[in-house]
């Protein structure tokens, strides 16, 4: 835990009381806080007052005697409409900030330079935040990793000379923290997300580029229009920055995953200084770093922990050890060459896209209950797909799409334990070489069959499993 002492003997409010929210009213009361907690939901109210946390409704307080409003971040701020709470801490003027304001303030004022790297983006920031992670204690570094992954960042233990905390940052986050200062920032890319709590795409950039901003070293991807001229700006400013890309060579910058003209991926991270190439690793052989994707988050991963003192040598070394995230790209196991890929996490066509980029063949299990626009963007990567089996409320949208397009063999499976058995019947018995992926990569979200795509990716691990001849990777699990 951070216990939280720059509020000591003062008096706040917190609306929300979930996993972070919850750790985050044992952080004040640690440091010597007063905490008015209330959360609309009686199940969490229960749960804050049998852990002796004092509960007021924040409808019935006088906010005159708050110092500082503490926001849930998955509760509105301003989009579609300003939660009640924070009308009424505006209408009192008290400062609305959330945990990562929290922990930001006690590292200003207990350890101002301990080390935080931050990683923000529209995808991949989960996969770059555990990369550094794990790069990092591999190199025999004190790591602390959390924020919008795993651990709430106030329950990590608190900032300290030589321990480096790694943050994933979302825009809820970062919307409610304005003394975010890391030492690293990275702002992986930008795509449309979120509008319904940001109003404008504009706006949801915005947020996004105060990260990198406040940083004292920004790392930016320029592999996408709106991100390329965050670059630019902060290149302007003349403050530190290292320009990264997952599809292009740069004349300055890291990059990695350029495609040739065979098509096939690059898997060499090249960093450019004053002009100069140089090889400093290689992805090739690491299932858990395959795609054009993750050649991004290793370059961002590299200028990270470059930064913060790692060899290349030490930073390869960690590549290579890296086990990936379940339910992202992850690599299951074999049935000779057939490799299994849990993708369960790719609820929309953008992050479905990485996957159908990093296989040459493909039987891809797809469905679910759709985002706006299906998987219309996918076509270019259909002719990767020998057989595409449909579960779920999608099918029949997707299947329109496929008979438009007329380049893609399907069959509408339903469920995803017939898709599991049909496509890896098809995938055993196709013909010639090379490695043949079956890929759970849904486009969609889970909610039709699934309460959640964590609970739909563990039941096409536990069918995969259950295969004749399945033999797992030494990762999975």
């Amino acid at each position: 835990m951070t216990p939280v002492t720059v509020f000591a003997g003062e008096t706040l409010a917190l609306f929300g009381l979930g996993g972070s929210g919850l750790a985050t009213a044992r952080a004040l009361v640690a440091g010597g806080a007063e905490v008015a907690c209330w959360d609309d939901n009686q199940a969490s109210r229960d749960k804050a007052a049998a852990e002796g946390f004092t509960l007021f409704d924040l409808a019935e307080a006088d906010w005159s005697g708050f110092a500082a409003f503490v926001l849930s971040p998955g509760v509105p701020l301003t989009h579609p409409a300003p939660h009640w709470t924070v009308e009424k801490a505006k209408a009192a003027n008290v400062p609305v900030i959330g945990d990562i304001e929290l922990f930001f303030l006690e590292r200003a004022k207990s350890a101002p330079a301990a080390p935080v790297i931050c990683i923000t983006g529209t995808n991949g920031k989960s996969t770059t935040t555990a990369l550094i992670a794990h790069v990092l204690t591999s190199a025999g570094r004190d790591v602390q990793m959390g924020g919008n992954i795993g651990t709430a960042v106030l329950a990590l233990a608190p900032p300290a000379a030589g321990r480096i905390h790694v943050i994933e940052c979302s825009t809820f986050q970062i919307d409610l923290a304005p003394s975010i200062k890391p030492t690293v920032g990275i702002q992986m890319n930008l795509t449309p997300d979120h509008l319904d709590r940001h109003g404008t795409f504009e706006a949801y950039g915005a947020i996004k580029e105060r990260l990198v901003v406040a940083s004292d070293i920004a790392v930016i991807g320029v592999d996408d229009a709106p991100s390329l001229a965050m670059a630019r700006r902060r290149a302007a400013s003349g403050l530190p920055l290292v320009r990264i890309s997952g599809e292009q060579p740069l004349d300055e910058g890291i990059f990695a995953g350029v495609t040739a003209n065979d098509g096939r991926l690059d898997t060499r991270i090249v960093a450019v200084r004053d002009g100069k190439p140089k090889v400093v690793a290689n992805l090739a052989g690491i299932g858990s770093l395959r795609g054009s994707h993750n050649a991004q988050n290793a370059a961002a991963a590299f200028a990270a922990c470059e930064a913060l003192g790692l060899t290349p040598e030490e930073i390869a070394a960690g590549f290579r050890s890296y086990p990936g995230l379940k339910h992202r790209m992850e690599e299951l196991g074999r049935i000779g060459r057939v490799v299994f890929i849990n993708d369960s996490k790719a609820t929309n066509a953008d992050s479905t896209q990485k996957a159908l980029t990093s296989f040459r063949t493909i039987f891809w299990i797809l469905g679910g209950k759709a985002k706006e626009g299906g998987i219309e963007t996918l076509r270019r990567y259909f002719p990767n797909i020998a057989h595409a089996y449909l579960i779920g409320a999608a099918s029949d949208a997707f299947a329109a799409t496929f008979d438009a397009d007329g380049r893609v063999a399907y069959e509408r499976s339903g469920t995803l334990d017939r898709a599991v058995a049909a496509a890896t019947g098809a995938a055993l018995a196709q013909a010639g070489e090379g490695e043949i992926a079956v890929l759970l990569s849904p486009a969609c979200a889970s909610y039709d069959q699934f309460p959640n795509f964590e609970v739909r990716g563990d039941a096409f691990r536990a069918l995969v499993s259950a295969l004749p001849g399945f033999v797992p990777s030494a990762a999975s699990g």
